[in-house]
């Protein structure tokens, strides 16, 4: 049962693709709209395993974190120009997709930021300042962003979106909160690191798996008849990552040493996808769904690569460079 739990993340590359494939025929003989009201409940189930743990504290150390405030402006300044260029561009006609590509803008940050952080022997403590505050002002400003970027295409209720990251984000981010100071009574820090933690990664990643499935199984007939999407879709992607790791690269060789610039490129270019499928299924539809499970694909493979060719070239251990400077007060 353990080696099932943990399959999805072992193997995501093949488990969201799978799961599409599965959404799809499924979705093509069986009307799975009867579904949609779990929507709602996995998604909590899904970023609630993510919060369980996250450090709040980091909040409050923001005084001298050069890091910080160029990934604020490259995470809600530049990327949301880049995707409303895009969407302009190749989108118009598709104003749902645009929605989807829109809120993968506009929530930076993921697990992943700070696990590929670590890996690269980068600025961790930075990595995890940068989680939080691009999920907390990532959150209170998407709705409006969304206005603003397709509100001219796409017919957004403000206050619906609202509440969905609420929903979505921050009763997650409390009971996570909860769980976490319940399992403190009990284990110590570094148990809960090494024991319980990992845990939890394997139940977010399965809920996540059931929101694309019946996000895409709904809408299955709609997106086989219109395959040219998922050929559009990844073209986006492809230039929309491509531009944000340029972007990200340039930004930290200019202005960082290299633990903090590690940080910077993992906490600008990986999306919270998670939260953005999410929202894109309770608000938008299949097709918003659509664009951001792609970009799980997409994520996923960009930056294993990026991580080999950064270590190799620019951000390569082995070259003198200044001391990493902590990020946190």
């Amino acid at each position: 049962m353990n080696k099932l739990y943990v399959f999805p993340q072992k193997y995501l590359l093949l488990s969201v693709p799978l799961t599409l494939i599965l959404g799809f025929i499924i979705g093509t003989f069986v009307d799975t709209s009867f579904l949609r009201p779990t929507i709602m409940l996995a998604t909590i189930i899904m970023i609630y395993a993510t919060m369980v743990g996250f450090k709040f504290k980091e909040l409050t150390t923001i005084k001298g974190s050069k890091v910080l405030w160029l990934s604020l402006l490259i995470n809600f300044a530049i990327i949301p120009l880049v995707a409303f260029g895009l969407g302009k561009t190749f989108l118009s006609e598709h104003p749902i997709m645009f929605a989807g590509l829109a809120l993968s803008a506009l929530l930076p940050t993921s697990g992943m930021t700070i696990s590929w952080t670590a890996l690269q022997k980068g600025n961790v403590p930075a990595a995890v300042k940068l989680t939080v505050f691009g999920l907390v002002v990532g959150s209170l400003l998407t709705p409006w962003y969304l206005l603003a970027m397709v509100g001219e295409y796409v017919n957004i209720n403000v206050m619906r979106t609202i509440h969905s990251i609420i929903m979505v984000v921050f009763v997650p981010m409390i009971l996570g909160h909860i769980t976490f100071r319940f399992l403190m009574k009990k284990y110590t820090p570094e148990q809960f690191q090494k024991q319980i933690k990992p845990k939890f990664g394997p139940l977010s990643i399965w809920a996540m798996l059931y929101v694309v499935f019946i996000s895409i199984s709904m809408r299955a007939e709609m997106i086989m008849s219109n395959l040219q999407l998922i050929a559009l879709a990844l073209i986006v992607l492809i230039v929309f990552y491509g531009l944000n790791y340029v972007i990200s690269t340039i930004a930290a060789k200019m202005f960082l040493n290299r633990g903090d610039g590690i940080a910077l490129v993992n906490g600008t270019v990986l999306r919270n996808l998670s939260i953005a499928i999410g929202l894109a299924a309770t608000s938008f539809g299949a097709e918003a769904a659509l664009i951001v499970t792609i970009a799980f694909v997409v994520q996923q493979q960009t930056i294993a690569y990026y991580g080999k060719l950064a270590g190799k070239y620019w951000f390569n251990p082995d070259k003198k460079s200044k001391p990493a400077k902590t990020s946190v007060a």
